[in-house]
């Protein structure tokens, strides 16, 4: 592409900045993501691939520097265990891949010199998921579903060479005893078990257990529950046969615990801090710390943004430097080597670097922009007062190194609203954002309460409050910056997807403060989300809103759908016609209510997506629309993308 640039002092309206971020290329390097591993002298990772219909594969960089596939499409390396997935595939030492493959939620088999094969059997909706490689054997999570209406869940071992293609009897169950089960630890003699276990209706972040099972010819025979059950562990990697780390919560902070097999069962916290070594387990391969060889910690530490710490036996704390602040994991360790995926102000990406060598990261994937560092915003940290307590965000101003603003202008500004809503945002530019911002539109990318690393307590701010609180905290964030100067107040827009989605529609229902709305596949009738979801937040809602029946009053309160009478802001509706999460009969409701009501809106369907759009094509059509329909409302032209007609 060849972009001739702007004289660096010319002046133009915000919203109307000539930019060399296009939706095509925004696409192209929104990747995600899924494991990292050492395997000989190469480096292996999981990537999606938005112009091969956001497949996922295996690819690896040989010692030479080449990267190659290790799957090639079709085959799309996906779990969906618990729908979320993760950890859909690992390695043997010897270099021998195991995956799960999309389609048909099996393990398959791929060793070197050969042809994929399937080692798991061909009976029913059974998924697979967290594949480890431990001590020689493969350890995975099963995820059956029949007639009940809880899918049966349980750490299994797959042996690996499938004893046959396919047969039943490669796979044996080693535990199960709750509705839900993750990140199994086996100890290095074998002989213990470690795994995360809760059940319904809690969500794993609000009380789970980590348990240890004793087992007797490689099948757990008798567990206890060692931690949690008041809070929320994550994690379990043994040190040794008899002692074991993980992650806890008790404190309201998730911090790194040591315990050894006593009689007393004696916990200690190792260097604990006012920050997060942990997260919500939406999927099953994040990893927070690793445990060196020599007994130092790795650890991610989470306050917003994250940082990446080395802990010495005796305490000691020193920060290790990474070109990302956000989503960081700990993939794989050898020796004193790293691999850290994560997101920084240059996009996502995976690192190798020597914990004793700080400063030498290189980037094996991703991790640079390819517009140039000068087109990324860089995140201002941005905390107002809201009626429930501080709210926290990140500014992304207007930038552009050949244009400037009007001085007696300020510049509309799009809130950027999270999903989850048990997740959160850490302050790394995105070419999503750099998308608005290059072109002088601002992005206020907000945390609300509910929001995930600030500790338990900000976290549960939303417990019963789900459809106030976020929505109180956004309107907040977006009159502070309002307050303070920064955006234009009748130039606000907000906009999210699914959970934010829901905050979307529930603030233009219940505030004037945004003059335009883009809503992604968003809730719009909670009892409908109640009836529909899945079963890992079939009862999510219960903390969020309440439990059903004797909260139904709320629900039917809470939904934009029961208010729509009162929907009078600009609307821009995209929508996956295959989500079975959030269904497009909502979507399509609250569009006929714009209808009805006479409010200029548009309304994007999209074949073949579902909740979450993957696909590039569908990826550049939602942001070329997005800028097009808020130029359209606010009154700035937007060279370079297709009008989008107004209803």
């Amino acid at each position: 592409m060849v972009y001739v640039t702007t004289p660096s002092d010319q002046v133009l309206n915000y919203g109307s900045w000539p930019s060399p971020v296009s939706a095509t290329d925004v696409s192209a390097a929104s990747s995600r993501l899924d494991g990292a591993r050492f395997v000989g002298d190469e480096v292996w990772w999981g990537e999606s691939v938005p112009v091969e219909g956001g497949r996922t594969a295996v690819r690896r960089m040989t010692a030479s520097g080449t990267v190659e596939d290790v799957i090639a499409a079709p085959w799309n390396a996906r779990s969906r265990v618990h729908e979320y997935g993760g950890g859909s595939w690992t390695t043997s030492d010897d270099g021998v891949l195991f995956f799960v493959e999309k389609t048909d939620q099996r393990v398959w088999r791929l060793a070197p010199g050969e042809l994929p094969r399937p080692i798991t059997p061909s009976t029913g909706d059974v998924r697979f998921g967290g594949l480890t490689w431990q001590g020689g054997r493969l350890l995975a999570v099963r995820e059956a579903h029949g007639d009940a209406d809880v899918p049966e869940r349980d750490v299994v071992e797959i042996a690996s060479d499938g004893h046959g293609p396919g047969a039943a009897s490669s796979v044996r169950p080693l535990v199960a005893d709750s509705d839900f089960v993750a990140q199994p630890a086996l100890s290095p003699d074998g002989g213990h078990l470690a795994w995360i276990a809760w059940n319904h209706p809690d969500m794993a972040w609000d009380r789970a257990e980590l348990r240890i099972g004793r087992l007797e010819d490689g099948v757990v025979a008798e567990w206890t529950t060692v931690a949690g059950g008041a809070s929320s562990p994550l994690q379990p990697v043994w040190i040794d046969d008899e002692d074991l780390l993980y992650s806890d919560d008790p404190s309201g902070r998730w911090n790194v615990w040591r315990m050894r097999l006593t009689a007393d069962l004696r916990h200690e916290a190792v260097a604990p801090a006012d920050a997060d070594t942990g997260g919500p387990l939406w999927s099953l391969g994040p990893r927070w710390f690793a445990r060196l060889d020599d007994g130092r910690i790795v650890s991610v530490r989470t306050h917003g943004s994250d940082r990446l710490v080395v802990i010495d036996p005796d305490g000691t704390v020193r920060d290790l430097r990474i070109d990302a602040v956000t989503r960081l994991s700990i993939e794989d360790v050898r020796g004193t080597q790293l691999l850290v995926s994560g997101a920084g102000s240059a996009g996502a990406g995976l690192w190798q670097l020597d914990v004793d060598r700080p400063g030498e990261a290189r980037a094996i994937v991703g991790g640079s922009s390819p517009w140039g560092a000068e087109w990324m915003p860089i995140a201002r940290r941005f905390t107002v007062d809201g009626p429930h307590g501080p709210v926290h965000a990140f500014d992304y101003p207007p930038t552009n190194p050949m244009v400037t603003g009007p001085a007696d202008e300020r510049p509309p500004y799009v809130v950027f609203v999270h999903g989850g809503p048990t997740d959160h945002v850490g302050g790394a530019a995105s070419g999503r954002i750099a998308f608005f911002t290059s072109r002088g539109i601002g992005v206020l990318d907000v945390n609300y309460g509910g929001s995930s690393g600030y500790g338990r307590a900000y976290r549960e701010r939303l417990r019963g409050q789900w459809g106030v609180v976020d929505v109180d905290d956004v309107v907040a964030a977006a009159r502070g910056l309002a307050d303070a100067g920064i955006a234009d107040p009748a130039r606000l827009a907000i906009a999210g997807g699914s959970a934010g989605g829901w905050t979307v529609l529930c603030a233009v229902t219940r505030s004037d403060v945004f003059g335009a709305g883009i809503s992604r596949y968003g809730v719009a009738d909670l009892r409908r989300l109640a009836a529909d979801t899945h079963d890992f937040e079939a009862r999510y809602l219960d903390g969020m809103v309440g439990p059903l029946p004797d909260a139904e009053w709320l629900y039917v309160e809470r939904s934009p759908l029961s208010h729509l009478d009162r929907l009078r802001t600009p609307l821009l509706i995209e929508q996956g016609l295959d989500d079975l999460v959030v269904p497009p009969s909502q979507s399509e409701a609250v569009r006929d209510a714009l209808v009805t009501n006479g409010v200029r809106h548009a309304y994007l369907g999209f074949e073949g997506e579902g909740h979450g759009f993957r696909r590039a094509e569908t990826v550049i059509r939602t942001m070329e629309a997005e800028l097009a329909f808020l130029g359209q409302i606010f009154g700035f032209p937007t060279p370079g993308v297709p009008p989008l007609d107004l209803d």
